[in-house]
C-alpha cells in the first residue's frame, strides 16, 4: 500500500498554473526523487503534500487517510517531516539545541539528549553541536536541517534540495545516509544533482510546467527522450 499518494493535485496562483493534476503514489520505504526544470512546480507540490500550501483542487492521502484539509503541524504529528529549500534553523541557538527542539515533539529527558547526538552524528555534525547555527556554513545548515528531520523519526521525510551548498565529500556522505534510510523511512527528494538522483532513488517523477512528464526507474528516466529534451539537456 502507498504511504503517500496525491490525486489530481493542482495549484494556481492567480492566472499561473503552478501544479496541474498531479497523481502519484509512493510506497512505504521507497526513495522517490522529484526532478524537473526550475519553475516546474516541485516545491509547490511538496508544499501541498506537507500542508504548507493549500491546493486549488485535488487530494493528498497519507497512511490511508485523506489529509488534504490538515494543517502542516498535524501532518508532522502523523509522521511527516519537511526540510526547506531555504534553511529554517534558529540561528542564535546552538546546532544541538535546534535538533533538540525537533526531538521534543516526541521525546523527553535523556531520550532527547541521546537522539540529538545520534542525529547529529548521522549527518556528520557531532563536532559542531555547541556552535551557533547562524555561524555554520550554508551547507552545514542544510545538514542540520536534515538532522532536525531525522530526529523526529518520520515515516515520510521530504528533502528539498538537500545537497545544495554541500561539498563533494558531504554529498557522498549524504548518498550513504539515504541508502541507509531506504526501506525504513519513505523519502521524497527534490534534487538537481543527477548523481544523487541516479544513485539513491528507487523511482523518479519528472515534472515539467507543473504536470507529470514521466515516471520510472532512474535508468528509464535517463533513457526517456522527452525527459532528455525537457530537462537533461541531451535531447
Amino acid at each position: 500500500m502507498s504511504l503517500l499518494s496525491t490525486r489530481a493535485l493542482s495549484k494556481h496562483f492567480g492566472g499561473l498554473q503552478a501544479v496541474e493534476d498531479v497523481t502519484m503514489a509512493v510506497p512505504e520505504g521507497e526513495v522517490r526523487a522529484l526532478i524537473g526544470p526550475n519553475g516546474a512546480g516541485k516545491t509547490t507540490l511538496v508544499g501541498m503534500i506537507s500542508g504548507r500550501i493549500a491546493p486549488s483542487s485535488g487530494q493528498v492521502h497519507f497512511d490511508g487517510a485523506d489529509v488534504t484539509a490538515l494543517p502542516a503541524h498535524k501532518r508532522i504529528l502523523r509522521g511527516m517531516a519537511y526540510t526547506f529549500q531555504i534553511t529554517s534553523v534558529f540561528e542564535r541557538l546552538p546546532a544541538g539545541e535546534n535538533v533538540a527542539l525537533a526531538a521534543r515533539r516526541r521525546l523527553k529527558g535523556t531520550q532527547v539528549t541521546d537522539a540529538v547526538a545520534g542525529a547529529l552524528d548521522r549527518v556528520g555534525l557531532a563536532h559542531l553541536a555547541d556552535h551557533e547555527a547562524g555561524d555554520l556554513s550554508y551547507g552545514h545548515q542544510r545538514l542540520l536541517e536534515i538532522a532536525m528531520g531525522l530526529v523526529q523519526q518520520p515515516r515520510l521525510l521530504i528533502l528539498d534540495e538537500p545537497t545544495q551548498g554541500l561539498t563533494d565529500s558531504e554529498i557522498t556522505n549524504f548518498k550513504a545516509l539515504v541508502r541507509d534510510l531506504a526501506g525504513k523511512t519513505t523519502i521524497l527528494l527534490i534534487e538537481h544533482n543527477m548523481s544523487v538522483v541516479m544513485e539513491t532513488a528507487d523511482q523518479v517523477t519528472v515534472l515539467n510546467f507543473g504536470a507529470v512528464l514521466a515516471e520510472g526507474t532512474p535508468d528509464e528516466i535517463r533513457a526517456d527522450r522527452d525527459v532528455q529534451a525537457a530537462y537533461l539537456g541531451t535531447g
